[in-house]
């Protein structure tokens, strides 16, 4: 019985990605209501796709840097918009799922950057200009909302 009961409070703490905080040199945006044609131009989206799977097990909370500089946690279904200048960055993700995965990304982002979706997998991370509103986007929360 011991056995089983460190067990499970060790998988269960195991997943527990410790949230960062931002890093001042990033311009957040909080718009009333997300619209596409209001994104771009600097302005750009990022959700957490993670699926159910991920968020059944509490591993679907990412920690995303870019260029080595702190942004801070998405939690699954919620969304973060940053300005950013047109350029090449370095976006790391990671997450914790038993053991802890993280991936860099090389992201150019143009004046046509509007969303980017980053998500959990199983062996990784995932990373994706999508340009488009998420399916139930309107489920999704703003960082720091609760």
């Amino acid at each position: 019985m011991l056995f089983y009961s460190v067990f499970i409070i060790f998988t269960v703490n195991s997943c527990a990605l410790k949230p960062v905080n931002m890093d001042a040199s990033f311009t957040k945006f909080t718009l009333e209501k997300v619209d596409l044609n209001d994104l771009g131009n600097g302005k750009v989206l990022f959700y957490n796709g993670s699926d159910v799977l991920h968020n059944l097990d509490n591993t679907g909370r990412l920690n995303i840097w870019i260029d080595k500089k702190v942004v801070g946690q998405i939690k699954p279904k919620e969304y973060l918009i940053l300005s950013l200048q047109n350029g090449n960055y370095l976006l790391t993700l990671l997450h914790i799922d038993v053991v802890k995965m993280k991936k860099d990304f090389n992201v150019e982002i143009t004046n046509k950057t509007k969303v980017i979706r980053i998500e959990p997998t199983i062996t990784s991370n995932k990373l994706t200009i999508t340009n488009e509103l998420p399916k139930n986007f309107d489920k999704f929360k703003y960082v720091g909302d609760n």
